[in-house]
């Protein structure tokens, strides 16, 4: 199965509700376990939230929200219009009130990344997505959560760091940094 979706919201707090009920409602439809749903649902809003917080919107006035689902994979994005800092892991810790959203994203995806492309910046994570055996999607497989896939093996999905991953075109001056989980 492959399907994807691209949404362009504003700019504001407002937006990370909008998207969370729009990626999980698509991926319910379309069989993916409950629990991948919440996971997916955390990343994207962590994603926009940093966008929102940290940086500009695109020229729209906008953040750009894409999800794509190819086979088991599901590979999420949010791109916005830069900032004077690198998306990067902060400590988080225990005592400070921020500084734990990539933190959270790398700990529920399978891997992580920032492409900059033509005055955008595109914070992205890859997680598995397998589709329910008709249950409804209710819940996950026992120790689905404790296996991370080996992103060898989906050769397609990071061979090239220039590639755009929801509308397939390349950028060969969008260099791109990844971040295993």
């Amino acid at each position: 199965m492959r399907a994807s979706s691209v949404v362009l919201l504003p700019h504001a707090p407002s937006s990370v509700a909008v998207a969370r009920r729009r990626l999980s409602s698509e991926l319910v439809d379309s069989g993916v376990y409950e629990t991948i749903v919440d996971d997916a649902s955390v990343i994207v809003s962590e994603l926009i939230s940093n966008a929102l917080r940290h940086a500009r919107p695109l020229p729209s006035g906008q953040v750009r929200v894409c999800w794509l689902r190819r086979g088991d994979v599901l590979e999420l994005e949010v791109s916005d219009g830069g900032a004077m800092t690198e998306p990067r892991r902060g400590p988080g810790t225990l005592s400070s009130l921020g500084g734990r959203g990539l933190g959270i994203v790398e700990a529920l995806s399978d891997g992580w990344g920032v492409r900059h492309e033509d005055g955008s910046t595109t914070v992205w994570a890859v997680l598995r997505a397998p589709r329910s055996s008709g249950d409804n999607g209710r819940s996950a497989p026992v120790g689905l959560h404790a296996v991370v896939p080996d992103l060898a093996d989906f050769p397609d999905l990071l061979d090239d760091p220039n590639e755009d991953l929801c509308n397939g075109t390349r950028n060969e001056t969008a260099p791109s940094r990844a971040y295993p989980a």
